[in-house]
């Protein structure tokens, strides 16, 4: 069987005497360098003076689609906005943008630079415009594939403190033509009756979804489909006399999330699920031990507001061809708030030669990540618990167990 890694990192063994899960600390690595903020208000307040028209609804409808299908949220960045319009996150890779007759891009230029002209945006035309083009700020629109193809949308931005509702503008055309624009207050039941433009910073761009991991590799099926577990039998003639190896691969069949992390304003919640394991373990004497490295599947899934309670089914590997040699696994599901980097480090024996020896496994994560679980799980558990749902702090998880 083919090993599929995500985000896989080689870490040192590390023979210990205690088998006991620890939690350490470690110092943080240093932050990236500053770039300028673009206050997503001004974002807001820009987009509700905008002449907006079917035209670029269209354009922000096509991204946003196009985002959730690749495996993110319903948003739309900055970046691809001015940079392929039309494009959700995911795309550049895979397809070009569509063109359009005037991209919304052109349209805030357009009132960006009006606004310098009277001296009512916070820094000159050409540096927001770069600064907004490279910022985090993008367009949330939740419950996007609703929408009616006609109603404009009321703009509202992410207040960033935890609230419920916010201020917003409601964009009014009239039986003339003429347009006018209403303060409103902006709840998550509004953006279910109509259409809602949340200005909110990304949190998932720069990961990479089972979406697209699956598109990247043939073997997880066409085109992003749902079955990416799929074991080769054995060929006529090669091994399949040999005594099995003792070797399986564990799956992750489905994520159940029982409750929103963030605000409604910040858009879905980005979890990743990261395990730690000794990889093809066949190890017969301690030099042999000295030679492994464990290996650590990191991958993230994103789950929509309205899927709470709802099974993702994701069908993607979490350990391939990992050895009952070693008594257990660490498990570590983290929603992502971001933050300096650190990490939590686990211990668990593995046996060789009859004697038992403790390994050290570490997971990252980020210091204002919310810690959904954490743990040492044994590898017996997961052959009593195949293919049952079992909670995880507000997830629940299906395990399955392929034999190799």
């Amino acid at each position: 069987m083919k090993v599929l890694r995500f985000m896989c990192m080689l870490l040192p063994v590390v023979v210990l005497v205690s088998c006991e899960v620890t939690f350490n600390e470690v110092k943080g690595f240093p932050f990236e360098e500053e770039k300028i903020i673009v206050n997503l208000d001004e974002v807001a307040e820009i987009l509700a003076m905008v002449p907006l028209h079917s035209s670029q609804m269209e354009e922000v409808h096509d991204a946003v689609t196009s985002s959730s299908a690749n495996g993110y949220d319903e948003e739309y960045t900055m970046t691809n906005l001015f940079r392929a319009p039309g494009s959700g996150v995911g795309d550049m890779e895979f397809r070009s943008a569509k063109n359009y007759e005037k991209p919304l891009w052109k349209l805030i230029e357009d009132q960006v630079r009006s606004m310098t002209s009277t001296k009512s945006l916070s820094m000159d035309a050409d540096d927001f415009l770069a600064a907004l083009t490279d910022s985090d700020v993008q367009i949330y629109w939740p419950f996007s594939d609703e929408w009616d193809g006609e109603t404009m949308p009321v703009i509202t931005f992410d207040p960033e403190d935890g609230a419920s509702a916010n201020m917003g503008y409601r964009l009014m055309i009239e039986d003339d033509g003429s347009r006018r624009v209403e303060e409103v207050v902006v709840d998550e039941e509004m953006a279910k009756e109509v259409p809602v433009w949340v200005v909110n910073r990304n949190d998932d761009a720069g990961y990479t979804s089972l979406e697209m991991l699956r598109r990247e590799d043939p073997n997880w099926g066409e085109g992003g489909g749902s079955i990416i577990v799929n074991p080769q039998p054995k060929s006529v003639g090669s091994k399949a006399d040999e005594p099995d190896s003792g070797l399986k691969t564990l799956v992750l069949k489905d994520f159940t999330m029982h409750r929103n992390y963030d605000s409604w304003f910040a858009g879905a919640s980005e979890f990743f699920v990261k395990i730690g394991y000794l990889e093809d373990f066949t190890a017969t004497t301690e030099a042999e031990l000295r030679l492994y490295s464990p290996m650590v599947t990191d991958f993230m899934i994103v789950v929509k507001r309205k899927h709470v309670g709802v099974p993702q089914n994701f069908n993607a590997i979490l350990m391939s061809d990992w050895s009952e040699q070693a008594d257990a696994c660490a498990l570590m599901i983290t929603e992502d708030d971001g933050g300096t980097q650190t990490e939590w480090t686990s211990k668990a024996k593995v046996y060789v030669a009859g004697k038992s020896y403790g390994i050290e496994i570490t997971l990252p994560l980020n210091v204002r990540d919310d810690i959904v679980w954490r743990g040492k799980l044994a590898y017996d558990w997961f052959d009593e618990c195949n293919g049952e749902s079992w909670p995880f702090g507000d997830v629940d998880l299906t395990f399955e167990i392929v034999e190799n």
